[in-house]
């Protein structure tokens, strides 16, 4: 039975166009079903079978989207993911035929927004870039007014600018993402359920480490203690609060 076929049209377009996916896929046979099945869905898809070779030729103003392998010839995903990350700040979602923690949270600490497991339900596959591409435009029709200002710390919703004492932060979409939302609910304490569902559009299992992985990640980048957080900090049982008076 041929599993690949199309789903009805999703609001996945990128300014009138199709979206520019990367495929990063050593399986030529993979590859191909995948980018054939994508391509009714409206996704032009750009495939390479080496990472190294990917890193060598990628050109980041040509891509919306990543599907990256995480076994390949020359480079492996984990290191692809690294070198894509300092020119790309939009989604990677990995495929990985582990089902191993630690595949998933270094993954994570890298810069892989989600993940698939092989073997692949193209649906599944199709639903996950959706969700990841609608968060992304989401973000991107911020009004002009969405500032958000703490202290030392301003985030702009709409330039995705994030300013903390005067210097730019380098934060990925996702990383963007989840900062916002903790910031649009600071004071709040946010259980990983509701984070979870706001970051991934699906619900929380109680066993995801995703939530953990990069709340993590960003209190790394805007200079938290990671022994005593106290601009994120953990409450026990119940989830995160960002502090409002922490960025002074």
């Amino acid at each position: 039975m041929n599993h690949f076929q199309p789903l009805a049209e999703d609001s996945t377009q990128t300014g009138g166009r199709a979206v520019r996916l990367l495929l990063i896929e050593d399986d030529a046979r993979l590859a191909s079903l995948v980018r054939d099945y994508l391509a009714q869905e409206f996704f032009e898809v750009t495939v390479q079978h080496q990472g190294d070779v990917a890193v060598a030729n990628f050109d980041a103003s040509l891509v919306d989207i990543i599907i990256l392998d995480l076994m390949l010839p020359g480079m492996n995903g984990l290191q692809v993911c690294t070198h894509l990350r300092k020119t790309f700040a939009g989604p990677i979602l990995m495929l990985t035929a582990k089902s191993s923690d630690i595949d998933h949270v270094m993954g994570l600490e890298l810069g892989a927004d989600d993940f698939v497991t092989k073997p692949i339900e193209p649906p599944v596959l199709l639903a996950r870039l959706r969700a990841l591409l609608r968060r992304t435009h989401a973000m991107q029709r911020a009004t002009d007014s969405d500032v958000l200002s703490f202290g030392a710390l301003q985030v702009d919703l709409r330039s995705h600018q994030v300013l903390l004492a005067g210097q730019e932060i380098d934060l990925t979409t996702q990383e963007f993402e989840l900062l916002s939302f903790l910031a649009r609910n600071a004071g709040t304490v946010l259980s990983r359920d509701a984070i979870y569902s706001n970051i991934r559009g699906i619900d929380y299992d109680g066993l995801d480490r995703t939530v953990d992985v990069r709340v993590s990640r960003l209190r790394k980048k805007l200079n938290d203690d990671p022994e005593q957080p106290y601009r994120i900090r953990t409450i026990w049982g119940k989830g995160y609060l960002f502090v409002v008076n922490a960025w002074d």
